[in-house]
């Protein structure tokens, strides 16, 4: 008893500093980066540029909330580019070229809100064929997600035999018009994009928090079998957090398309290299058991402004994948010390205890 009061009274140790740098290392992260580009282009924070940057930094939040699900669980999801370029053509098409029916010789063009609905549907399903690949045939995440990633990527090139839709405006007489008012909205003064964004984020916020089911996402990332053996439906977890990350890519494609008015079938490409950064950076553990929705929304603002620094410093792309690739590897070195850490203290804790 008295050697747990003598530590006690020892106030800050290095380890408790160790352990403030490692979960707030995401929230550092930005600060360095801000003043970093601050100093090197006083631009950087201009009105003009922030509005610009918070349009990306949504883009990566929105993938990353969805991820966060994923990697809470244990898995990975490597289908979300591919399900952003596929929703954005199929709601491309569904605008310029409508819904064609063969056998009674039409064409239907939906409204707009239907185009939305159809897309987000389409994109929530493909995330539900990953789990359900995943928990029905045992296939580990990472390859389910390569395949999937690829029937994505080809059903979006597929779409238009690779050509773009442009010009997604759509006509009147048709009642498909205002598409592009989901990526160059405003709303109180705040682009749709930034208040979807805030809206997704809250949401999970209070999922993860608040809600049974993500106590049950929490239980399988740290422990499946004993998560199972409570009585956890393991399976039908895993497949609504894939859908959930289905539903938050197709968000993002339906966003990019409005935002440049048109459909690109390679719309996405290497987005879910960004989310799973995004996640990492913010504290969630590539094990699962272990994150936050709040960590990997710094963690995506993080990528956003690294992203848009270096382009507006004139950086060549080539040099921004190899820096987004370092911080990725420097993201996992750092959760592997957190976890190693956290295991050291708990073992400490034990031997206090007896």
């Amino acid at each position: 008893m008295d050697s747990v009061l003598v530590k006690k009274s020892r106030g800050i140790t290095k380890t408790d500093i160790q352990q403030f740098l490692l979960r707030g290392r995401a929230f550092i992260a930005l600060i360095l980066v801000l003043v970093v580009f601050t100093l090197l282009s006083p631009q950087f924070l201009s009105g003009d540029n922030i509005v610009i940057m918070s349009k990306h930094v949504a883009i990566n939040a929105l993938l990353a909330t969805g991820m966060t699900f994923i990697i809470l669980t244990g898995g990975i999801d490597l289908s979300v580019g591919s399900i952003v370029g596929m929703t954005a053509m199929i709601a491309g098409g569904l605008i310029n070229e409508g819904l064609r029916i063969p056998q009674l010789g039409i064409i239907v063009y939906p409204h707009t809100w239907t185009i939305i609905l159809i897309s987000l549907a389409v994109g929530t399903l493909m995330g539900a064929i990953s789990g359900l690949i995943i928990t029905r045939f045992n296939v580990a995440p990472f390859i389910a997600t390569l395949g999937t990633m690829y029937v994505a990527r080809g059903i979006a090139g597929l779409r238009n035999n690779g050509y773009t839709f442009p010009n997604l405006v759509g006509r009147p007489e048709y009642g498909n018009t205002g598409f592009e008012l989901l990526g160059s909205g405003n709303f109180l003064g705040i682009n749709y994009s930034i208040w979807m964004m805030i809206i997704f984020a809250v949401v999970a916020y209070i999922v993860t928090t608040r809600l049974p089911f993500g106590r049950h996402v929490y239980s399988i990332g740290g422990n499946e079998r004993a998560a199972e053996l409570s009585g956890v439906r393991i399976n039908r977890t895993k497949v609504i957090v894939y859908s959930i990350s289905g539903f938050c890519s197709a968000m993002v494609g339906l966003i990019i398309a409005s935002q440049l008015v048109a459909a690109h079938p390679a719309t996405g490409e290497a987005f879910e290299m960004n989310a799973i950064a995004a996640v990492v950076l913010g504290g969630t553990s590539l094990a699962g058991g272990r994150g936050s929705i709040g960590g990997s929304l710094i963690g995506a603002f993080v990528i956003g402004v690294l992203g848009d620094g270096l382009v507006m410093m004139g950086v060549s792309s080539f040099w921004q994948k190899v820096i987004k690739g370092a911080v990725i590897v420097l993201a996992v070195i750092i959760d592997q010390a957190q976890a190693r850490m956290q295991e050291r203290i708990a073992l400490q804790k034990q031997q206090e205890l007896k």
